[in-house]
């Protein structure tokens, strides 16, 4: 019964990550896949025929437990999807400051930053941008931002390719040292595995080390030599709203709060985010968009619009996969070193460690294959198979090669996928022309990183 349990979730995760050859919603796959799997969990639990076990360890069996057991396994149930809840609430609100600073157009305001003909400084400009954005408002959020604006910036397709595939590579590396920058990030972060002090410690110079050792090559390439005309006659769109810059900041300005927030209260990270969803819904509720404001265009500003451009399939899609990833950390599998009974995830970790002694090594094999294989499913495992106090530089290591490791292909990350998307990005193209840039990128902000941890911290 393990077997197939294990097999469901290897089916489901092939499926994912073969959502564009088989044109199929990844989303699909990771909910049938988590549904499946704790169906699976729950027959064989309440048939005798394995045990399952609780973030705390506690081993409950249906056969000798009874109905003790049964509470054991519900509350389980009720935990996983709590944490995973945690996240999706998060990422609700996140992505609805962000859509409602949108419909007043505040994005536009940082076309005024963006005034030079040469390819080489607009790289850097585009690239500074993607890296602190993406630490701000996330890299998913921050490349489809600096996408859209490139598409005003650059008319040529082909010229306007190489910068979009570079935003990929500045977005992540921006993502991986904060807290709300990604996805894997805001999972350790809320698990308690990370602090937003620590994680900005440890990982802040790998993370600009990632982003500046690639565009200083790409700088010599030939795509990002000469100059290029462009195009900000559509600045003054930004200036015909009263609000743009109001809520730009206002948005910006609540997100960055979450972190402080937590620190003060102790509460977890999405109360904050309801709290900074709150105030900028109630800003947009009374400020004044336009001169002659009427309540028949209000609708074009509410934040009910925002609400419905928010992009469900990826939280249905999170849902999912960390559902699933929770049902393999919740079915006992084998025994630990010490003879104690241990989930999946766990007794993988132990497998890894006897068979590669050098954690830093399994790390960094995390961050390749998290380029192949999407890095929620990897950091959510992570978080299951590792014991290590918070703030251990484990953690960190994790959060830098997760994050930026999936640069190295287009489809290894969130920010990644969005691009590709918008800008119908060949695979293969990247392949060749972006992957080695991203490899390097990679290596020299692990190399950094494993100083620091030798020499400093």
């Amino acid at each position: 019964m393990e077997s197939i349990i294990i097999l469901i979730f290897v089916i489901g995760y092939l499926s994912i990550t073969l959502e564009h050859p088989l044109k199929l919603d990844k989303t699909v796959p990771a909910l049938i896949m988590a549904a499946l799997v704790w169906a699976m969990l729950a027959v064989g639990f309440h048939n005798g025929w394995f045990d399952v076990i609780d973030t705390h360890e506690n081993v409950f069996n249906f056969l000798t437990g009874g109905e003790t057991a049964e509470h054991g396994f519900d509350n389980t149930l009720l935990h996983h999807l709590g944490k995973t809840a945690e996240i999706l609430i998060f990422l609700i609100g996140a992505m609805t400051i962000v859509e409602i600073i949108d419909l007043h157009r505040g994005f536009e305001v940082l076309k005024g930053a963006v005034r030079t003909k040469s390819k080489k400084r607009l790289l850097w400009i585009i690239g500074i941008l993607a890296f602190v954005l993406s630490a701000i408002i996330d890299n998913l959020t921050a490349t489809i931002v600096l996408v859209t604006l490139l598409r005003k910036l650059i008319q040529n397709k082909n010229e306007r390719l190489w910068f979009a595939a570079m935003v990929v590579i500045a977005a992540n590396a921006g993502g991986a040292w904060s807290p709300i920058g990604d996805v894997t990030t805001t999972m350790l972060w809320i698990a308690d595995k990370v602090t937003a002090l620590g994680l900005i410690k440890y990982v802040v110079l790998p993370s600009i080390a990632c982003f500046v050792v690639p565009f200083f090559v790409a700088g010599f390439l030939k795509p990002f030599k000469g100059n290029i005309e462009v195009d900000t006659s559509g600045d003054a769109v930004a200036e015909k709203l009263l609000s743009s810059r109001t809520m730009l900041f206002l948005g910006l300005g609540m997100i960055v709060s979450v972190p402080i927030f937590k620190t003060l209260t102790h509460l977890p990270p999405y109360v904050g985010m309801m709290l900074a969803l709150g105030v900028v819904w109630l800003v947009s509720e009374y400020i004044h968009p336009e001169e002659d404001f009427s309540k028949e265009r209000r609708h074009l500003y509410s934040a009910h619009k925002a609400l419905s451009r928010i992009e469900i399939s990826s939280i249905l899609f999170f849902l999912g996969i960390l559902m699933a990833v929770a049902g393999l950390e919740s079915l006992v599998y084998g025994v630990a070193e010490n003879g104690d009974p241990v989930g999946t995830l766990r007794y993988l970790a132990e497998v890894l460690q006897s068979a590669i002694p050098n954690q830093d090594i399994v790390v960094l094999l995390l961050g390749v294959l998290s380029a192949i294989i999407d890095n929620v499913p990897l950091v959510a495992a992570s978080i299951g198979m590792y014991d290590a106090p918070i703030d251990s530089p484990l953690w960190h290591f994790i959060a830098y090669s997760a994050g930026t490791g999936g640069s190295m292909l287009i489809i290894g990350s969130a920010a990644g996928v969005a691009a590709m998307g918008m800008e119908r990005i060949d695979f293969i193209w990247y392949l060749r022309k972006i992957a080695w840039l991203a490899f390097i990128g990679f290596l020299a902000g692990a190399g950094v990183f494993l100083l620091f941890k030798a020499y400093v911290f």
